[in-house]
């Protein structure tokens, strides 16, 4: 089967060696992605948005891909800068303070009219606010209870495109037909595991993320949307590399890095559940769609053939590292 312009709409590439060492693993058979600008320190101005952008270009080396970069959100933003950096990035991405990797910076309260004029400004310039969903609370109840700010900010700037990042639970899935301003992301990690295979048996810690996968009839919610090329969701890896020795550790680090098989599992997710003729609309033309963009064209055949999953790719450890999947990149071509 052969997939036009696939893309990733949630990616985490790092920096540093990092970056260096898994750039390619998206570049190769994705399109474009966008790239989360969680780093130490954040990337939160126009010069730090161009460099980080020079920074993926150079590391994907002759790879053919758009980096769509994004901003960490910050209050203090307004109109004109926005205005100076928008023609950078391609959307901003919030974080709750202190929820997930790298947010310490994130915003700690969400008082609409302390965010007004920076989600205003967004509104008018028509960029789109990418969230982190999630509050403070009992880890499997964080999304769930976020659901009410993303339906406080759709209300309050109602001309603003919201895309509910990585969801995972039934109460965003329902989320997405109260408001029409509301989008979503879903991984291809939610839509295969639930907490059971993170923690039921021995821990696996290269399944543990933020959000954690939630329970049976969440993941079911996600496949009902994500099998039927629901207009308003779109894939999104959240793929999120770390090293080795950080996840295999007490105080595992939280990321499931999906990159480089993220295509072939989808396709064996697709045909299982006889819904192939949706993957292009899941995997590309919905985010064209919603973020109004055209991507490079390039056209990715898979086959189906077994592939084994590398135990390492440059010292991180991928989902499904050492098992055969179904699937198998067959060609890349361009045009």
């Amino acid at each position: 089967m052969q997939l036009n312009a696939p893309l990733d709409m949630h990616l985490h590439l790092r920096d540093g060696e990092m970056l260096e060492n898994i750039a390619k693993s998206s570049a190769h058979t994705f399109s474009g992605a966008i790239i989360m600008p969680n780093l130490v320190p954040p990337v939160s101005t126009k010069d730090e948005v161009i460099a980080y952008k020079k920074r993926i270009i150079k590391a994907i080396g002759h790879e053919k891909f758009t980096p769509y970069m994004t901003l960490f959100f910050k209050p203090s933003y307004d109109k004109a800068f926005l205005e100076s950096v928008r023609d950078e990035i391609m959307a901003i991405k919030l974080y709750p303070a202190g929820i997930t990797t790298n947010s310490e910076g994130g915003v700690s309260g969400f008082d609409v009219e302390e965010l007004r004029p920076a989600l205003s400004a967004m509104s008018d310039l028509n960029i789109p606010l990418c969230v982190h969903g999630e509050t403070n609370g009992f880890v499997m109840d964080r999304e769930a209870e976020f659901v009410s700010i993303y339906e406080k900010l759709a209300s309050a700037f109602p001309k603003l495109k919201i895309i509910m990042e990585h969801i995972t639970t039934k109460e965003s899935v329902a989320a997405l037909e109260k408001h029409k301003n509301l989008y979503a992301t879903i991984t291809i990690h939610h839509l295969l595991i639930t907490l059971d295979d993170v923690a039921g048996g021995m821990l696996q810690p290269h399944l543990f993320c933020k959000p954690i996968a939630k329970r049976p009839e969440d993941r079911e919610a996600l496949l009902q949307v994500a099998l039927q090329a629901h207009p308003k969701v779109m894939f999104g890896s959240d793929s999120a590399p770390h090293p080795k020795h950080a996840k295999e550790a007490c105080g595992c680090a939280a990321g499931v890095f999906t990159a480089p098989i993220a295509l072939q599992l989808l396709a064996e997710l697709f045909e299982k559940h006889n819904a192939l003729d949706k993957l292009q609309a899941f995997i590309s033309t919905n985010a064209q769609h919603i973020y109004k963009l055209t991507p490079l064209a390039k056209k990715v055949t898979l086959e189906k053939k077994p592939f084994k999953v590398p135990a390492e790719y440059n010292g991180v450890v991928s989902m499904y590292a050492g098992e055969e999947i179904a699937y198998s990149i067959k060609e890349i071509t361009y045009g």
